[in-house]
């Protein structure tokens, strides 16, 4: 699997033409084809191309995010 490190994600901010990636628990998912991540933002709560694992605490769901396609783990 892919190793990202949080700069990397950064890019992957599903803004111009780039894909949506997310962090949680060490985990990198892609939230590209989410309607609920549409271009990047989640809710206007979230911003795709971070790590959320302490954010998810704050969250009105349980974890979601585990259901999408994993494409890496974040060192």
């Amino acid at each position: 699997m892919r190793e990202f490190t949080l700069e990397d994600l950064k890019q992957y901010n599903g803004r111009d033409g780039n894909p949506a990636y997310v962090a949680y628990e060490g985990t990198v998912y892609d939230v590209s084809d989410s309607s609920m991540w549409d271009d990047g933002d989640h809710m206007g709560a979230h911003e795709a191309g971070a790590d959320l694992t302490a954010e998810h605490d704050d969250a009105p769901h349980d974890v979601h995010i585990v259901d999408f396609p994993q494409v890496g783990v974040l060192v």
